[in-house]
């Protein structure tokens, strides 16, 4: 149930709601009675489901016009099992240490009643963050860890904490988030953002059933969020992540061209080539006939050869280095070969311009802010075409995007400062093609003998050009190990010969492999009779469909891409039978829906026997009243099941 206001006013305080946000220091909270917060505490058998639960999920964000000011962040935890303990009794907090100062306010273990268990951590530490070796980024990232005593089962952990921004990334840019659903039950949650009357933030709030409070005085105006008993939410299955709970974002009035002038001035001036760097480009490109030939050399050159390392200390966190230390260095991150590419673009009489983007996608477009992008790409202008290019992605062949870039909000920066706002191209589904042909014949004692390939295009190639990519090819032993395991995984007691592979590094190679199997067990006698195993991959899914049904009539809309998404799965199986042998074949099946499409299709013409399935899915979000659909779908679909086939001698 939802708590009136007046009960909430009780707990959080006055001030909480008022014309001002509270001053935390570690000293307290003036707006939150710690005491009464701890009564709140469940009765574990009455939350058997969860491990822990929130008392207090509170936030208190105070934002300045040129976008310093401070972010507070308090949560108060009744631990249920000992693996909330485990979880719990270590925090880690990060900050930048060149933009931010972070205070620990308090981080205590108390009991329901209020008795200390624990008045503070029994260990604090700093350090810089970790460096991955596969992809290292140094920064000036900093982790505040500590250990906390005595938290048990029974006990609740109560920290607060402070993250001052003193130096802003882009004067005026600020961008908040917040979550009043966190997964578990949370019992008190609030979120308070105060700032300048004279600001007008863009504010989208997503799904909330209560309303926010606003309260403007002595040139300051405060939003309040507030809310109780926040339950633990149910997820449908298959529904999009935007479905679910309650949130908000705040951001900055900064629009998208802003952010654009930003950084066109940090890259100002770091596009020159030195006489070395000319020198190489000349060598990369000496083989090309075409000039299109030398924009892929360069592409390959970069994305290959430059290694992915990232130097974010300080304002080098968003300023690209000169071609000149990325050559000297040979690597650099994102925006470093972003800029060495486009540079030598340049140099090449070609157009070409570095991309803003978020790598991880989602970008809200209405709420602009450089707090929203990671990632930087390249875009090509030519002949009346652009082409987008991921220096960083080094299996991807130019003129393709990584499968997470594609169909996202990216921002086209012009080196005059103006931009452009564009979403990067989405291949279709017949472009992610994934398919497997297995074409022999069988002897009259049941053995296969043929070729099984695997080809795949667009998004599903990746997985296989990653693992071709070694630079060391595999020797003999390796080569047999591999070519006998996968005669194996088809046919059980196969022998294998000539593997045929490709080098995932180089960018023009098909992406296929192939083998030839010998001798494998594919039928067994069954008295006058055999049984054909189908070597093939089935598309039936039993358990999705239970799953759905299980869940009654659907609340939440359905996303396509979780039920198949953007691609195509091939998988066929050509054999020549013995003479005179008949086999009894399921019947052809067809399942069209908005979610998809399947086709299976089983033949024999004369001693060719002939089995195919593909599947083909889709993009998009459709509302709960498809959910019959789908499962009529699913159900058609997953009435092809056979697994064996009958020949008849």
């Amino acid at each position: 149930m939802r708590f009136p206001t007046v009960a909430l006013a009780l707990v959080l305080g006055a001030a909480g709601l008022g014309a001002q946000s509270p001053r935390i220091t570690p000293s307290g909270d003036p707006s939150v009675k710690s005491d009464t917060i701890y009564r709140l505490a469940v009765k574990a058998s009455d939350y058997a489901d969860q491990s822990f639960v929130y008392l207090l999920d509170d936030g208190v964000v105070k934002i300045e016009a040129n976008g310093s000011g401070s972010r507070t962040y308090r949560q108060i935890v009744q631990i249920l099992t000992p693996e909330a303990a485990e979880r719990w009794g270590e925090q880690s907090f990060g900050y930048s240490t060149d933009k931010e100062k972070f205070t620990l306010n308090w981080a205590r273990v108390v009991r329901p009643d209020g008795s200390i268990v624990s008045e503070k951590p029994v260990h604090e530490q700093e350090s810089l963050a970790p460096v991955a070796m596969e992809a290292p980024v140094y920064s000036d990232e900093k982790l505040h860890r500590i250990s906390l005593g005595g938290v048990a089962p029974g006990t609740i952990v109560d920290y607060s904490y402070t993250v001052q921004t003193l130096k802003p990334i882009i004067p005026g840019d600020f961008f908040t988030s917040w979550s009043v659903v966190t997964g578990t039950l949370t019992r008190r949650s609030r979120l308070i953002v105060d700032l300048p009357a004279s600001l007008n933030p863009r504010i989208q709030e997503h799904h909330l059933t209560f309303a926010r409070k606003e309260v403007t005085s002595g040139g300051r105006r405060v939003y309040t969020w507030a809310t109780s008993e926040v339950a633990k939410p149910e997820i449908e299955p298959l529904a999009p992540d935007s479905s679910f709970g309650e949130s908000l974002v705040i951001g900055s009035p900064t629009k998208w061209s802003d952010i654009a002038s930003w950084y066109a001035g940090l890259a100002k001036g770091r596009y020159g080539l030195t006489p070395p760097i000319e020198q190489a480009l000349s060598r990369a490109v000496a083989s090309s006939q075409t000039l299109d030939d030398s924009i892929r050399a360069v592409h390959k050159w970069v994305a290959q050869d430059f290694r992915y390392v990232s130097l974010s200390l300080g304002i080098a966190g968003f300023q690209p280095h000169p071609p000149a230390e990325v050559f000297a260095n040979n690597y650099g991150d994102c925006k470093d070969k972003a800029t060495f590419f486009v540079a030598m673009m340049q140099r090449m009489g070609v157009t070409a311009y570095p991309v803003l983007l978020s790598s991880f996608g989602g970008v809200i477009r209405t709420m602009p802010s450089g707090h929203q992008f990671n990632h930087m790409i390249a875009a090509v202008d030519r002949n009346g075409k652009r082409t987008y290019v991921d220096l960083t992605a080094d299996i991807v062949p130019y003129g393709s995007l990584p499968p997470a870039e594609q169909g996202q909000f990216g921002l086209v920066v012009h080196p005059d400062g103006s931009s452009e706002e564009i979403t990067f191209p989405a291949d279709p589904s017949a472009s992610n093609m994934m398919e497997v042909h297995l074409v022999g014949a069988l002897t009259p004692d049941g053995l296969f003998s043929g070729k099984w390939s695997w080809h795949g295009s667009g998004g599903m190639q990746y997985g296989m050009r990653g693992s071709m990519s070694k630079s060391t090819k595999p020797d003999s032993a390796e080569t047999a190990r591999a070519t006998l395991a996968i005669a194996n995984s088809i046919f059980e007691g196969s022998a294998g010969d000539s593997l045929k592979l490709f080098d995932g590094r180089d960018l023009a190679a098909e992406p296929k492999i192939s083998v030839l199997i010998r001798h494998g067990k594919a039928a067994s006698d069954a008295g006058g009779t055999e049984i054909l195993t189908i070597p093939l991959k089935s598309f039936a899914a039993p358990n999705v469909i239970s799953a759905l049904e299980a869940r009654g009539k659907r609340v939440y809309p359905i996303d396509a891409a979780k039920v198949w998404g953007p691609r195509t799965e091939i998988v066929d199986l050509r054999l020549t039978l013995p003479p005179g042998w008949k086999a009894k074949l399921p019947a052809s099946d067809t399942a069209t829906s908005v979610f998809g499409s399947y086709v299976a299709s089983y033949a024999q013409n004369g001693q060719d026997l002939t089995i195919s399935r593909r599947m083909t899915g889709v993009e998009g979000v459709f509302p709960a009243e498809k959910s019959d659909e789908l499962l009529a779908w699913l159900k058609k679909m997953s009435a092809d099941d056979a697994k064996y086939v009958i020949l008849e001698h």
